[in-house]
């Protein structure tokens, strides 16, 4: 992927209409040069940026500025919120605040079921025009009757569903991965089968009923296998995964609330399995679960803070420098985990989307500096390669913009959602 010409900034993917759209977009910008690397603008298909009903922790004003700084144009928000958007006058609160508040596009989720409570089926069809995809995401549908009703349903109106797959009989309180670091430190852990056998329920539900079927956040090698296996059998399966999950193990944790997410941190074995997955497309998008929290909620150590890390404004750095610059996944996959790959899935349009790198640029993670409002990173003091110098969205520069600094607000004390 060398560069064409000495005066022109590197475009990935190189070549097609992509590079040269890019390049002509950027002519007489501080930009245009062979110092920097353009990619389309990076899409994130599992966000939650708290509004309505949790502002304290997230607003997407905070939240779509944050996402441009990491070089995101396009986010799906999930819906644990409130009112949770579960029918067409719930998620009218949550567009209004969108249309009013974002600097990206954002596209917002609507509830399987109502008050993501896994006993009545949501409004999809009322739904359905105003949303990108249905979860329930924070929580697992328990009931594979209702997940079954609302996959036949969800394949009428041609909507994904998205599923945080987690079955609650096997959790039993635990806070980590039930692996070598909980029990050498006595915490309750969280088994690799409470996510891995409600994929394999799902999947066999996506089978008989035809839906097109996303998996959230996979963390075990299990699940890597088991969605392997469909695809080869023909079921209409995508997954992504996080790029804590990609870089980071058990053996990375910590005494501290910013190493606590759901799934959790997993073993060697399992990232191993995930970067295999990535690499050879069974893994099809990266996504961050971008879930901020009050600096209150995560200072509780591993036990009692709660479920959730923020990634937005580190994910490509954090890819780049720990999976692209040791050769372990080259950068075309990564780009197209993080741009093509989600566009495609949930027909997200790419228009005058872009985002300008510097890749030769280091810089220390320092939560402080975030324009989220979430603080809890497990990549803090982390030295990393790249930095977004501009992302642009429908062809307007939305990073830098001169409204960061609004985002800047200190976390307030509030009752906390349910799940991430």
């Amino acid at each position: 992927m060398a560069n064409v010409g000495t005066d022109l900034p590197r475009c990935v993917p190189l070549g097609g209409t992509f590079s040269l759209n890019a390049r002509s977009f950027l002519t007489g910008t501080p930009f245009s040069s062979s110092k920097y690397t353009v990619f389309p603008g990076f899409c994130d298909v599992h966000v939650h940026f708290r509004e309505p009903g949790f502002s304290y922790k997230e607003t997407i004003a905070s939240g779509s500025r944050a996402a441009a700084r990491g070089g995101y144009t396009a986010v799906c928000t999930m819906p644990n919120l409130n009112p949770v958007p579960d029918c067409p006058e719930n998620l009218s609160v949550q567009q209004r605040l969108i249309d009013g508040t974002a600097v990206i596009s954002v596209y917002p989720y609507g509830a399987i079921t109502r008050g993501e409570q896994g006993e009545t089926l949501a409004d999809l069809q009322g739904l359905a025009p105003g949303v990108i995809a249905f979860s329930d995401d924070g929580k697992g549908v328990q009931s594979p009757e209702m997940m079954r009703r609302a996959m036949r349903e969800a394949r009428a109106l041609h909507k994904v569903i998205a599923a945080h797959c987690e079955d609650n009989s096997l959790l039993r309180g635990g806070c980590i991965h039930d692996g070598a670091y909980a029990k050498a430190h006595g915490h309750r852990g969280i088994c690799s089968e409470s996510e891995y056998a409600q994929i394999a329920r799902d999947l066999e539900l996506a089978a008989e009923t035809g839906c097109a079927y996303h998996v959230c956040h996979i963390s075990t090698k299990e699940s890597v296998e088991l969605i392997r296996q469909a695809k080869k059998s023909g079921v209409d399966v995508t997954c992504e995964t996080g790029p804590h999950y990609l870089v980071m193990d058990e053996n990375d944790l910590r005494e501290d609330g910013r190493f606590k997410m759901n799934p959790p941190l997993r073993t060697r074995e399992d990232r191993e399995a995930l970067v295999a997955g990535l690499l050879d497309g069974t893994i099809d998008m990266i996504a961050t679960d971008h879930a901020p929290h009050s600096a209150e909620e995560k200072a509780r150590g591993l036990e009692k803070s709660a479920f959730g890390v923020v990634g937005l404004e580190t994910a490509f750095p954090v890819l780049y420098t720990k999976l692209v610059l040791p050769g372990v996944v080259p950068l075309d996959r990564i780009v197209h985990a993080l741009t093509e790959a989600p566009r495609a899935r949930f027909g997200i349009p790419m228009g005058q989307d872009y985002t300008v790198w510097d890749l030769d640029a280091e810089d220390t993670v320092e939560s402080a500096r975030f324009l989220s409002q979430g603080r809890a990173t497990p990549f803090a003091g982390w030295q990393l390669r790249g930095k977004c110098v501009a992302t642009y969205c429908g062809g307007k520069p939305v990073y830098p913009d001169d409204k960061t600094s609004v985002c800047q607000k200190a976390s307030q004390s509030s009752p906390s959602a349910d799940g991430e």
